[in-house]
């Protein structure tokens, strides 16, 4: 089964974007795993855009992919003030630096000795 979704035009492309023929892709579901407060950076300036999460990124990564900036200063002062509020002191020298905390599963009990 296939699903089509038109491409939305959103806020901060207005002044760059001239209308334009929609282009029907295929999406698929992923399991991404990503710092906790990264995301909700991005989850609070697409929802702040009232777009998806998926629409934002896909965005994002086809901006970087032509060595484009995807957002206007107002823009990335309103991410400032996110990175702010969620106290995400990461940047760009971060990447590819970031290691996981090794956490133990909640869910998991260790199994009691038998008498």
């Amino acid at each position: 089964m296939k699903y089509y979704l038109l491409v939305i035009y959103v806020p901060w492309y207005i002044l760059t974007m001239v209308e334009q023929t929609q282009i029907l892709v295929e999406r698929v579901q992923t399991g991404v795993r990503m710092e906790k407060r990264l995301l909700k950076v991005l989850k609070a300036f697409a929802e702040y855009h009232d777009m998806s999460l998926g629409d934002l990124l896909e965005g994002i990564v086809l901006h970087a992919f032509d060595g484009k900036t995807p957002f206007s200063p107002d823009s990335l002062k309103r991410i400032q003030e996110l990175k702010k509020f969620y106290a995400l002191d990461l940047d760009s020298n971060a990447s590819h630096r970031l290691t996981e905390i090794k956490r133990r599963s909640a869910n998991k009990t260790v199994p009691e000795k038998k008498k």
